[in-house]
């Protein structure tokens, strides 16, 4: 399972990600086209649909296609097979739905038949002013204006008003989501790039920036759905990044009533839906509340068919928020034995969707899979994967992940047994941290008493660790330095070393404490 994955051939992967029935629907749409050039396309398709990986070769062995031909070939094909899906999709997905009836409006509009072009554009202005597509809500109001004008009445005039006041609502509404959808874009570009907020410089820039846009919608009373659910977006991550749960649970809990309340929105902007639930079920897990957490998992899981019929990302989403929740069940739970027989199931997810998961998400994954063979006390298992994170050359995506991958990974090379060379080992993860401007106390705790192990004697060992304990156990709650327990258990850890217990039976101890005993 490698973070990064290599280049692939458009076509191939968009033959890959077809359902059963769109490939179906595809060899109908092919079969009604005619001529030579048709039968090398399906021929083409089928070869590829073979292949277990995008191979050239063997596609030109196959098919009765000449090497210079294949390109234009795959071109054809390539947009085709999106033709024939967009023809099956037409009757499920309303942004499709808007733009057909546009374009049967302007046919009916060339042809001179204005009256049957008014119908359908009042229908679909209908739909798209219910479904909130503004944008295409004002493309059809132009175009009625268009048609209003070659029939002059007294009516007109007045008419001409209301449209223009319509209008103009719908141009301020698309100003406030496009305002808004930026500012959420920009704070969870800012969390996959550096983390939580780590000093009050970070914590000021972002209040700075983007506080007083977000306070212009504090009356949410004359918003739409869909510039509520991009404030929420915006108003979770402005506070996920500072460190502010309480308030992050506020907004999305708001984020995921909005949708309850308008059953009809989810299925359009399921994407939105999905990464609301992700960070109501993250917020529940940082604010430690257990059997919130399970409940909401749960119900999470019981949307399984609904979500998997909408389409294949939505499922490819859902899947991923439920594997990492499942972890962070294990993490809380220490059941880690338990999680490390999930993980094969995790591997042909991301095995399965292949480029489609992003980079960040395969890093989360890694790093969580990483974790859970380290509480397992698999040392040389949780390296691996770490590993995958660390050969990440970017510095840009997801640099807190980078940092702490390595500092767990000085940990599990140390319970190992591979320590000999822990001194550079050490120094070269202290220059790492320092370079993505990442070395404040708590890592600086750690990395000093790392630095120390070669050189300490073993009867000194549990008073050097429980000194760390000490030093480190106040700071779980400091403003900034509390991130990196996010990230790391090192207090368990620590635990454990003191106690001599694993890892599993400090967290699970204090589990069963925490719930009765459940």
């Amino acid at each position: 399972m490698n973070i990064v994955t290599g280049k692939q051939e458009s076509v191939y992967d968009l033959i890959r990600s077809m359902s059963k029935a769109e490939k179906r629907n595809f060899k109908l749409y092919a079969t009604r086209l005619s001529g030579n050039q048709e039968a090398k396309f399906i021929s083409l398709f089928d070869c590829m649909d073979a292949l277990d990986e995008y191979d050239e070769t063997k596609i030109l062995q196959r098919c009765p296609i000449k090497k210079e031909q294949l390109p234009n070939m795959k071109a054809h094909l390539y947009k085709q097979i999106l033709v024939s899906i967009r023809l099956l999709d037409a009757q499920r997905t309303v942004p499709i739905q808007l733009r057909e009836q546009i374009d049967f409006a302007r046919i009916l509009y060339d042809k001179g038949l204005f009256r049957q072009s008014t119908k359908i554009l009042e229908k679909a202005k209908e739909q798209a002013l219910f479904y909130e597509q503004y944008t295409q809500a004002i493309e059809i109001i132009e175009f009625q204006k268009r048609l209003g004008t070659l029939s002059v009445s007294r009516g007109l005039v007045a008419k001409s008003e209301t449209v223009s006041r319509q209008v103009a609502e719908l141009c301020t509404r698309i100003k406030n989501i496009n305002e808004l959808s930026n500012s959420g874009s920009q704070l969870y570009g800012l969390y996959l790039q550096l983390g939580y907020a780590r000093t009050q410089k970070d914590l000021d820039m972002i209040v700075q920036v983007y506080g007083p846009t977000l306070a212009k919608y504090d009356d949410e009373r004359q918003l739409s759905f869909t510039e509520k659910v991009y404030l929420y977006q915006a108003q979770v991550w402005y506070n996920y990044i500072r460190h502010d749960m309480l308030t992050c649970y506020k907004y999305v809990c708001r984020w995921i009533l909005l949708f309850d309340s308008a059953p009809h929105m989810k299925e359009l902007m399921y994407d939105l839906y999905l990464r609301g639930y992700s960070r109501l079920l993250d917020g529940l897990y940082l604010l430690r509340s257990y059997r919130r957490f399970i409940q909401k998992l749960d119900d999470f899981e019981d949307e399984a068919d609904s979500i998997a019929a909408i389409n294949d990302n939505a499922r490819m989403i859902w899947q991923q928020i439920i594997y990492v929740n499942r972890i962070n069940k294990h993490f809380w739970e220490g059941t880690f034995a338990e999680g490390i027989r999930t993980i094969p199931e995790v591997e042909r997810y991301i095995r399965d969707y292949g480029t489609e998961l992003d980079i960040h998400h395969r890093m989360v994954l890694c790093y969580k899979i990483a974790c859970l063979y380290f509480g397992h006390g698999d040392y040389r298992k949780c390296m691996d994967y770490l590993g995958r994170i660390i050969s990440t050359r970017d510095p840009r995506i997801h640099r807190d992940l980078q940092c702490y991958a390595r500092i767990l990974n000085l940990i599990a090379s140390y319970e190992a047994g591979i320590d000999y060379n822990l001194d550079y080992q050490v120094r070269s993860v202290c220059l790492f941290l320092v370079k993505m401007n990442d070395m404040h106390q708590v890592q600086q705790e750690i990395m000093a008493f790392l630095k120390r192990l070669n050189s300490m004697y073993a009867t000194n060992l549990k008073e050097e660790l429980r000194q760390l304990y000490e030093r480190l156990k106040p700071l779980e709650h400091h403003p900034f330095e509390r991130r990196t327990f996010y990230y790391l258990d090192i207090l368990s850890w620590l635990e454990s070393k003191q106690k001599g217990s694993s890892v599993a039976e400090i967290i699970r101890r204090r589990f069963l404490e925490e719930n009765g005993g459940k």
